[in-house]
């Protein structure tokens, strides 16, 4: 299978996403033709470095890679790993046209682009996404950041990578988990905008995440082209546009920060859940049919997803704290916290006068559905 290229159109700041099986192999000379460095630093976690570290230099042959090593998991986007990184770049006496590469999943991937974009103010970067998740999210677009103990994201900078590298091949060594974390990213850009791939999402989700190359790599470039749309048409999340992509974010990173950003609930496991409460909540307030919200919720189950909070362990009193963490939302502005809401599947936009007295009372109520057996499995 050849690889697939997606272009990112930001004038002199576009870039290609190239997808598909064996993209690393002979990355060489990819990497020539972006850079003149020879030494290249590499920001990678402890998980990952040992899957896939060896792979990315006998693709990049020639050049001196200079892994930076940093702990797995969510804890690793802090101000203390960031200063890590940084120093070590600055040891390495980088300049700004020379190369830093995130090889993993969003944590590495968004901590990487966010070093890059401060140090000597602004470096270029290249993601290498490891996951399925960061590969249809997180390192297209420019996002990059950290988490503080007020909340998820809320320091951070847009800074574009040079490319990214979407290897599927790296997806082999992925557990089911992380699989289904990803799909949750997928089938988002369908209960967007695009009700034949929501459609395409649920004829398709078993093969997908078992790995069938056919599926998998028209899953991701069509993520990835829907994001590339989007971005290009609104960078910097200033006309709505940008906004549709945090359809189930807000209800998932208040599960987030509940979980206290651990491994008990991984980022696409929140998004799925959001992304269900979000449905259940415009349903609710009339602006879709419940059969439809319904609808998700059972693909989600189908494939064995959570799709309620009491799955991830929510407390059945946790409406207020769940709402005090959406106050620290970063899309909070002084007219309000806006919600991503639906009109159908296929059909979200966004809503910028919902009470959060509403939005308390829904989850009151939801949070009182009890896990059935098969999702607490």
């Amino acid at each position: 299978m050849t690889s697939i290229d997606v272009s990112v159109s930001l004038a002199d700041r576009s870039y290609v996403v190239s997808i598909g099986p064996g993209v690393l192999d002979g990355a060489s000379g990819r990497l020539t033709a972006l850079t003149r460095a020879r030494k290249v630093p590499v920001v990678t976690d402890s998980a990952v470095a040992g899957l896939h570290l060896d792979r990315l230099r006998a693709g990049l042959a020639g050049f001196e890679l200079v892994p930076i090593v940093v702990p797995a998991g969510e804890g690793a986007k802090s101000f203390a790993t960031l200063e890590q990184v940084v120093d070590r770049l600055l040891a390495l006496e980088v300049t700004r046209q020379d190369v830093v590469i995130a090889l993993g999943g969003g944590v590495v991937g968004d901590l990487t682009g966010f070093a890059a974009a401060i140090v000597k103010r602004g470096m270029n970067f290249i993601q290498v996404p490891t996951t399925l998740l960061a590969m249809v999210d997180s390192s297209v677009g420019g996002k990059t950041g950290i988490n503080t103990s007020a909340g998820k994201n809320l320091v951070g900078a847009f800074h574009q990578p040079l490319a990214v590298w979407a290897d599927l091949d790296c997806l082999t060594t992925l557990p089911p988990r992380e699989m289904k974390a990803g799909y949750a990213e997928i089938v988002k850009y369908g209960l967007i905008s695009d009700p034949a791939f929501y459609a395409w999402c649920e004829a398709n989700a078993a093969r997908l995440l078992a790995g069938e190359a056919g599926p998998l790599a028209h899953a991701v470039a069509q993520s990835c082209r829907a994001k590339a749309a989007i971005v290009a048409a609104d960078e910097r999340e200033t006309n709505d546009i940008r906004a549709l992509l945090n359809l189930g974010h807000t209800f998932g990173h208040a599960l987030e920060a509940e979980t206290g950003f651990s491994d008990r609930l991984l980022h696409g496991e929140a998004v799925a859940i959001g992304m269900a409460q979000a449905l259940r909540f415009s349903a609710r307030r009339g602006l879709m049919p419940a059969a439809a919200a319904a609808r998700f919720t059972q693909h989600l189950e189908g494939v064995g997803m959570m799709a309620w909070p009491r799955e991830a362990g929510i407390a059945p009193d946790a409406a207020s704290r769940l709402v005090a963490h959406m106050r620290q939302d970063k899309k909070r502005t002084s007219d309000g916290l806006p919600f991503i809401l639906a009109r159908g599947l296929g059909d979200s936009f966004v809503a910028k006068d919902v009470p959060l007295a509403d939005v308390q009372a829904f989850l009151e109520t939801d949070l009182q559905h009890v896990p059935s057996e098969r999702a607490a499995a």
